[in-house]
């Protein structure tokens, strides 16, 4: 694709430093560590939340009730390497990886990504580190990868996660009505983003 206008031309230029490089920044609060994924994380990560999944996350991610170690580890192996998304932990004071906060499906020439998050731990549920995970990586979203465009989706009976999400300014844009089970009752899944002008008038920001 050929751009001639310079603006474009130079965000280009640093979309391309930035697909480049992962990142060292890291986030505090109340004991809790975030942070991005490193290749040594990957048996923790399997071992402290996949053995088992907790039945909520199953129900409100809509993941399988159990994976192997190789799917995981795997997964998680490659997510460390790709250009195209960034994997950050949640890490309790007792080195514990409770949970993640991810942009993935980044497309750095429209400049978009999706978002998702889940807290894997109960005992690290409903303390607010949730909402400040959605905030922060949301903030590093826009500041340092320069997205214009950040998206989710959220099932319908996820009304805590969906509270979260408004509060950080993400807006709904549709609902596929009636996408998922619930048991045996379907749900809506809600499709949500933020948008880079949004992000900045929420910040404050010109």
């Amino acid at each position: 694709m050929i751009m001639a206008d310079s603006y474009f031309l130079e965000g280009n230029t640093r979309t391309r430093e930035i697909q480049m490089k992962k990142t060292d920044k890291e986030w505090r609060k109340d004991g809790y560590l975030l942070r991005l994924s490193r290749r040594e994380d990957a048996e923790n990560y399997y071992t402290q939340n996949f053995c088992p999944l907790d039945a909520e996350v199953i129900r409100l991610t809509g993941s399988r009730q159990s994976y192997t170690r190789e799917e995981v580890v795997g997964f998680f192996l490659q997510c460390v390497q790709a250009e195209d998304r960034y994997d950050f932990l949640l890490i309790a004071g007792d080195g514990r990886i409770v949970g993640e906060s991810v942009i993935n499906e980044i497309d750095w020439e429209a400049r978009s990504g999706n978002f998702r998050i889940v807290i894997f731990q109960p005992d690290a549920q409903g303390k607010g580190l949730g909402s400040w995970a959605v905030q922060v990586t949301r903030d590093f979203a826009f500041e340092e990868l320069k997205l214009h465009r950040l998206s989710l989706d959220v099932f319908s009976f996820n009304e805590r996660a969906r509270k979260a999400y408004l509060a950080a300014g993400f807006r709904e844009e549709g609902v596929l009505k009636n996408a998922v089970l619930d048991g045996v009752e379907y749900a809506d899944d809600i499709l949500m983003a933020i948008l880079e002008e949004e992000w900045r008038a929420l910040n404050g920001k010109v």
